[in-house]
């Protein structure tokens, strides 16, 4: 299996590349941030890393998710390589749209899991208050970001702080790639393809 495929990071060898990798020049401060943010909020919290293959902090598009799953969290990595079907679908959705990854960065509104060990719940008002806090200094740390993509509704919550923070930045507002969504009815894919297409025309200008 290629590194750079979905669902490449079932593969432990892969994760392990992967996780060598966190300390490179474009993704050490967003190493150190998380390692900042597990200090603040203990062990409890499963609190993955940003993806090495992603553009790190030279991305100019930050994609705006709820909350890692399960898998994620097992991985060690918000990633588009992740072994889930959610993964996929966003991993050939931004081939489709010809995103180049290194101009992307990925990250959660609630940047810790919510849920069992076999199930995730929905973002509460609450969760997003808390995982919204470290938004901020994120964002202090994308130099270069010029759109920012908000997947699904609970992300969209941080739109109004986000257009506080940077009222520059070019805002897209996106549905969630998920099964549930995606193979719930004819015509919810293109939606979503839709939206990317528009943030790669947004970026190649």
């Amino acid at each position: 299996m290629q590194p750079d495929h979905p669902k490449s990071l079932r593969n432990p060898d892969e994760r392990r590349a992967r996780n060598a990798l966190l300390e490179q020049p474009h993704v050490a401060p967003l190493t150190a941030f998380v390692h900042r943010l597990r200090q603040k909020m203990g062990p409890d919290y499963g609190i993955p890393h940003f993806d090495p293959f992603d553009g790190g902090v030279g991305a100019e598009i930050l994609y705006l998710l709820e909350a890692p799953g399960r898998k994620a969290v097992q991985a060690g990595f918000i990633s588009r390589n992740n072994p889930d079907e959610t993964a996929k679908n966003f991993f050939l959705l931004n081939a489709e749209a010809g995103i180049d990854r290194a101009l992307t960065v990925s990250w959660n509104v609630v940047p810790w899991y919510i849920g069992t060990g076999s199930k995730i719940r929905s973002a509460t008002s609450s969760d997003i208050n808390l995982g919204i806090q470290s938004l901020s200094e994120l964002m202090g740390l994308l130099s270069n970001l010029r759109s920012i993509v908000f997947i699904g509704a609970k992300a969209a919550k941080a739109r109004p702080l986000v257009a506080t923070l940077k009222p520059s930045l070019s805002m897209f507002e996106s549905p969630h790639p998920s099964p549930l969504f995606v193979n719930n009815a004819q015509g919810n894919r293109d939606r979503i393809a839709a939206v990317l297409r528009q943030v790669a025309q947004a970026v190649a200008q």
